[in-house]
């Protein structure tokens, strides 16, 4: 009897040691991340996500963000795309040339929040955009973008137009770079994080940025003078994304758990989290910044300017066999239905 018991005791032992690898079992995606912590990007948007990934699937996916990026913001695309990193974020314009149809964000005076445009966006991905296939090797967990971008000087006047032509702008995309160009500006691609050191050292003599980043790039105590334009003058647009066969390894009920997270819910996260940083951002340089509102006959003349740029994007949809005024009408009737609720 005694050696029954303690044959099953064993077995049950045995079994239980078999056991505990299964439960324990946790997928860790890691993310590489390119922004201080303090970035609204990073505590208002990638953290949550992260914490929201661990919830929805109650522990058995977790998200570690690294504590320094595997390479440079331009890098991150490919960086998820290889399986360097599990999941990463940037600005598709970090790596001009590789993507078209994203382009459609990034026009001129098409903003009205960040919000708006980013849940506008998601949809227009989600119907009319994916299928062309520009994001491979990745898993497209959420596009959005940034408020409204504006111009800002060091010293030199905003108005009228032509007072800006001959100026060095810091931009961070191939079409706020056409953009400057069509204004008379000189355009000088550089990220974000080092816009603090072309400004304060006189490299650049304005920037396009939205009113969150003036502030916390430290750009507040260099820039002095400010021209708004409604619906913005450019946007940028984003990716966050998840390595392909880092996706496909996840259970169904994973994968799942993960969309309901991401997708519209993400991009709805991340451009409320965008329209309160830009709101604390302007009324942190009320004190410091000379703003101008653009005329209505400013406005008209941005956008003339900027008709070229539209047409080359249209050029690219035409490439790829998607109808941009389609595209576009879409993108702005979704944003208007967004800004309306």
């Amino acid at each position: 009897m005694n050696r029954i018991a303690t044959t099953l005791a064993g077995a049950a032992l045995a079994l239980s040691a078999l056991a505990q690898p299964a439960a324990a079992q946790e997928t860790v995606l890691r993310l590489s991340n390119w922004l201080p912590p303090s970035h609204p990007i990073v505590k208002d948007i990638v953290v949550p996500w992260s914490e929201a990934v661990a919830e929805a699937t109650e522990g058995r996916v977790s998200v570690q963000i690294l504590d320094a990026p595997l390479g440079p913001p331009p890098a991150h695309f490919d960086l998820a795309a290889t399986g360097a990193a599990d999941v990463t974020y940037a600005p598709h314009g970090y790596t001009p040339g590789r993507f078209g149809l994203t382009d459609i964000v990034e026009l001129t005076l098409i903003t009205p929040s960040s919000t708006a445009l980013s849940v506008a966006y998601q949809r227009l991905h989600e119907q009319m955009l994916a299928e062309a296939d520009e994001h491979q090797g990745v898993k497209v967990l959420s596009v959005f973008t940034h408020g409204p971008g504006h111009l800002f000087t060091t010293g030199a006047d905003v108005t009228p137009l032509s007072a800006v032509e001959g100026l060095k702008i810091r931009v961070g995309g191939p079409l706020p770079s056409q953009l400057a160009e069509a204004m008379g500006m000189v355009p000088l691609q550089v990220p974000s994080t080092q816009t603090y050191e072309v400004l304060s050292g006189g490299v650049a003599d304005a920037i396009y940025f939205p009113h969150e980043s003036i502030v916390f790039f430290k750009l507040d105590s260099i820039v002095s003078k400010a021209l708004t334009v409604e619906g913005g003058l450019y946007n940028t647009s984003f990716f966050m994304v998840m390595n392909q066969a880092k996706w496909d390894s996840l259970s169904d009920e994973d994968k799942a758990a993960i969309d309901g997270v991401s997708g519209e819910a993400l991009a709805r996260m991340a451009g409320q989290a965008w329209d309160t940083a830009d709101a604390a951002g302007l009324e942190a340089m009320q004190d410091s910044v000379d703003f101008t509102a653009a005329s209505p006959e400013q406005i008209e003349e941005i956008r003339t300017l900027a008709g070229p740029i539209y047409d080359a994007v249209r050029a690219k949809y035409e490439e790829k066999g998607v109808d941009f005024d389609a595209a576009l009408e879409m993108l702005t009737s979704e944003a208007e239905k967004v800004a309306a609720e």
